[in-house]
């Protein structure tokens, strides 16, 4: 496996990484389809649906909250070491949800599998960048980034399968030998700790918090309608956080968050543009599949497969940015797929009812390819900022801006989809039947109800790609951002 200078070739090196994160983002998105299975043998009622969905939860809170922290013990104590004790960690949670004997059960081992699965994007990316060429690096996140892209977008379909052949349980048991081949294989990369460098475990704590506190304000549909205090409360006690947590970075030598980081143009425009692209992408993915299994009429399946048009071009988006991102840049790659998005995005604000192929596939093709196709110059961007002292934490914060932006865009949906919908439905009288009316004229009072709710549908999912239109483009300002040059 060495070559002749004692170094791992890069193609090995690139296959371990996109194996780790291909095989930890499966568990993102794998219980989907083994949903009903899981409350089944758990025995928990269609009624409390609601707390099954901590299931999921549980598991995208997890992934995000500790990668800051993970991430710097990475720069500490060397990347191939951390992330094999992530795999260790991972394997532990995912052995628990396998034998999980109750829905609370399942649910703190899904954290402890997440805290693991979560390290694995952000030290991947570290070590790619670290161990790789420098002319190489951009087509290494590239396919860090296709790997969990790819995880992700074939969890649903591989949980199923499993579900169909086996059970729910043996989805997490086949973790286990994956994980123990991309542990034995991390044992033939080179470990690097830093010399004199430490981790700022207060302040990881605090990290940790802030995170937790604010992603569950963040995740509140109420926060935007206003009906609620709780996500304002919560999101009180997160800003108190942060402000401790600047406090405790002021006063420590080697704190977790660098100031440079944040004096950094480069890093900050990054980040924002990240943010950005994760409220545009979380409301296409919703808005697709919604749309398809409503005013269309489609079945779930279907939904689906269209949804898959748009997920299945963003890690051959993603591969391409690696590729071209040392060529032409990051700042107008990244303008280049943004610019993409809102085409595509647009396009879908103008399907009518009836909407088929070609139309469909192109215009989903379109968006997803300009997902994928930002992946790795904003990645790149960054931690090309942060130095070698804090690419784990850099290339952390990345992904937890891109996760804090799908929350925040999730709530806002949520909730102004319903105030919309009741907006343009608020004409419609359901249609009672009147005494002494004859059956045809019930009838067509009834069919008339039905089409304008579906006028009003189709009208909401408009307006939800043409938000994820504005958003793209006005993603473009902080992306246009990244070419200024700003020492750290």
């Amino acid at each position: 496996m060495l070559q002749r200078d004692g170094t791992v070739p890069t193609p090995i090196i690139l296959a371990i990484i996109g194996l780790g994160a291909f095989s930890t983002a499966l568990d993102q998105t794998v219980v989907v389809t083994a949903l009903p299975s899981v409350m089944l043998d758990l025995k928990v009622p269609i009624a409390e649906l609601d707390r099954v969905s901590w299931i999921i939860t549980a598991y995208l809170l997890g992934y995000t909250v500790a990668m800051p922290l993970i991430g710097r013990v990475g720069d500490v104590y060397g990347y191939a070491r951390v992330y094999q004790a992530s795999l260790v960690v991972f394997c532990a949670g995912t052995c628990l949800v396998a034998v999980s004997a109750n829905l609370e059960w399942m649910v703190g081992a899904r954290v402890i599998q997440a805290v693991g699965g979560g390290a694995t994007v952000p030290i991947g990316m570290a070590l790619a960048m670290t161990m790789v060429p420098r002319g190489q690096r951009g087509l290494a996140l590239g396919i860090v980034g296709a790997s969990a892209e790819a995880g992700s977008m074939l969890g649903p379909a591989y949980g199923g399968a499993i579900v169909e052949m086996l059970s729910w349980r043996w989805i997490f048991w086949l973790n286990v030998p994956q994980a123990a081949v991309i542990f034995l294989a991390l044992m033939w990369l080179p470990n690097r700790p830093a010399a004199g460098t430490r981790v700022d475990y207060m302040g990881g704590v605090l990290l940790v918090g802030a995170l937790l506190v604010l992603s569950l304000a963040l995740s509140r549909s109420s926060l935007f309608t206003l009906d609620s205090p709780y996500p304002f409360l919560l999101a009180g006690a997160g800003v108190g956080l942060v402000a401790a947590l600047v406090i405790v970075e002021a006063r420590t030598l080697q704190p977790l968050l660098s100031p440079l980081l944040f004096r950094s143009w480069a890093f900050l425009s990054s980040n924002l543009t990240q943010v950005m692209v994760g409220v545009a992408l979380i409301i296409a993915m919703v808005t697709v599949p919604l749309m398809a299994n409503t005013v269309m009429g489609k079945s779930p399946f279907t939904g689906a497969l269209w949804l898959l048009r748009l997920t299945g071009a963003i890690p051959v988006g993603a591969v391409i940015g690696g590729l071209l991102v040392t060529r032409l840049g990051s700042s107008p790659l990244t303008v280049a797929g943004l610019a993409l998005v809102g085409l595509g995005m647009f396009l879908a604000s103008g399907w009518e009812l009836g909407v088929g192929d070609p139309e469909l596939t192109v215009h989903l093709l379109i968006a997803g390819f300009g997902f994928g196709l930002v992946i790795a110059p904003i990645t790149f961007h960054a931690l090309e900022s942060a130095g070698d002292d804090y690419r784990g934490t850099a290339a952390s914060l990345v992904v937890v801006s891109r996760m804090m932006g799908m929350t925040l865009g999730l709530a806002a949906l949520s909730a102004w989809g319903v105030s919309e919908f009741q907006g343009l439905t608020a004409g419609l009288e359901f249609p009672l039947p009147l005494p002494g009316e004859p059956a045809g004229a019930a009838e067509v009072r009834a069919a008339e109800y039905t089409s304008g709710l579906n006028d009003a549908g189709l009208e909401l999912f408009r307006k939800f790609f043409l938000s994820a239109t504005v958003i793209s483009i006005a993603a473009i300002v902080p992306a246009l951002a990244m070419s200024r040059r700003q020492s750290t």
